[in-house]
């Protein structure tokens, strides 16, 4: 018998003890699904939530790595560069982040980068800078004056090739060598025939990308000196970026950075349009891509060695993993175009756009487009897609007006001017000189669009 309820005593305690267990482990399990779905409910509420709902989390709150908030970029010249200084100008703006801006429009190229032409420069450390990008031409030491020691410097290329074809169509009027041809034929030709490298804004007609990197760009190539301006810039860029693959640089570039997705989706801006027709942008032969490939030599050096570099990162990336991060920047792309664009998202001329505040400066030969808001935006939403379309200038307008809020004063009408430029600067600057902000584009129709 005292066995018996020794026994009964015994299966009691078990079960007991097998219910509390069962009660904690239901209990744990609980807790766990709650927060997971905790955690899927906020991913929905800000990711698969309203597509048109512009603010929406895309980073992944559970990574371990801190976003970049001082970053250096290399705004080379007909490169897509634009569309990156966008991004950085959003990511700046909307973090409250204080940008290294030029006294105008470029950091006084095309001479060499000098700390003192940042505005608002004290001298080293007296002003804590966190985005650096207009265009320059490096000088690494200047700019180590400006930017803080943990600074992420990237920047991009293009295969020469197309890069001296955008260049001729955009500089013909500025560079002697594009001046003197009768057409780009012409020059592909016989470039010697009408370049001169004392002369200039000759630096626009060879070597455009090794000038930009601050490297001596008329110096004729060997395979010596090619190696050593790659090693120097290997030692000053964490990641070089490819405008042929725009979307993969992106990938690769927010997660260096460790931003949120939508920091870098983009819609292309300073993209141009050639005329129905026009002959402004005959289209290359293989051999006239050789022939400018070898006549800016130093640049296809670079473009080469980093391609391969570029791809490397991307194995290392991985395939499957970079097939799919295009596809979700392309998507939200889209879906950022249908809330905020007109007409689909297509580029319009500038004669199009109402909005002086994001109409594009034209520059002589091409035609530059520009994008036109959707009616009836408001407040944050209205604000989200004006900072994706606003052009490069106007842009660099507000945050200076930002930064460095006028004084009050007496009541005055202002006056209508032109934006004022540094001497030394590019095509589109020296073009816009002679334009008002409210200039109206010639008309034209048709054509194809290119960054």
């Amino acid at each position: 018998m005292a066995f018996r309820r020794t026994a009964r005593r015994m299966r009691w305690l078990g079960c007991c003890r097998l219910g509390l267990l069962w009660k904690a482990l239901v209990l744990f399990v609980a807790i766990g699904f709650a927060g997971q779905l905790l955690g899927v409910n906020k991913r929905l509420i800000f990711q698969s939530g309203d597509p048109r709902h512009p603010l929406r989390l895309l980073a992944d709150a559970s990574a371990p790595c801190r976003p970049h908030t001082h970053v250096m970029f290399l705004k080379t010249h007909k490169t897509a560069s634009s569309t990156v200084l966008n991004m950085l100008y959003r990511f700046g703006e909307e973090r409250g982040l204080r940008f290294a801006l030029p006294l105008g429009y470029q950091f006084g190229y095309p001479l060499r980068f000098s700390a003192h032409r940042v505005k608002g420069y004290r001298g080293p450390g007296a002003v804590e800078f966190s985005i650096m990008g207009n265009h320059m031409r490096f000088n690494k030491k200047e700019v180590e004056k400006v930017m803080p020691p943990d600074t992420f410097y990237f920047s991009i290329l293009r295969d020469p090739a197309l890069l001296a074809e955008s260049s001729y169509t955009y500089y013909k009027a500025v560079a002697p060598a594009f001046r003197r041809a009768k057409g780009l034929a012409d020059f592909i030709d016989d470039p010697w025939r009408h370049y001169d490298p004392r002369l200039r804004n000759n630096h626009y007609a060879r070597n455009l990308l090794w000038f930009d990197f601050g490297l001596p760009h008329d110096a004729n190539f060997t395979a010596e000196l090619a190696r050593a301006g790659e090693a120097e810039v290997r030692r000053s860029f964490q990641l070089v970026l490819l405008a042929e693959h725009f979307d993969q640089s992106m990938v690769l570039l927010r997660h260096a950075l460790c931003w949120p997705l939508d920091a870098v989706v983009s819609f292309s801006l300073n993209a141009r349009q050639q005329r129905a027709g026009s002959s402004v942008r005959p289209a290359l032969s293989e051999k006239q891509r050789q022939k400018l490939r070898e006549w800016n030599a130093l640049d296809w050096h670079l473009y080469r060695a980093f391609n391969q570099t570029f791809w490397a990162q991307v194995e290392r990336f991985g395939r499957e993993r970079m097939d799919r991060e295009v596809g979700a920047l392309r998507s939200r792309r889209e879906e950022l175009a249908q809330l905020c664009l007109r007409d689909g998202g297509q580029p319009v001329e500038a004669s199009r756009i109402q909005d002086k505040a994001i109409r594009p400066f034209q520059s002589g030969l091409v035609k530059i487009l520009g994008y036109e808001l959707q009616p009836g935006l408001v407040n944050l939403t209205r604000d989200f897609c004006l900072r994706l379309v606003r052009p490069e200038i106007q842009y660099k307008d507000v945050l200076d007006s930002k930064q460095f809020p006028r004084p009050p004063g007496p009541a005055a009408t202002p006056k209508k001017q032109s934006p004022k430029f540094e001497k030394g600067g590019d095509r589109q600057d020296l073009q816009i000189r002679e334009q008002k902000i409210n200039q109206t584009a010639e008309t034209g129709k048709g054509g194809n669009l290119l960054r």
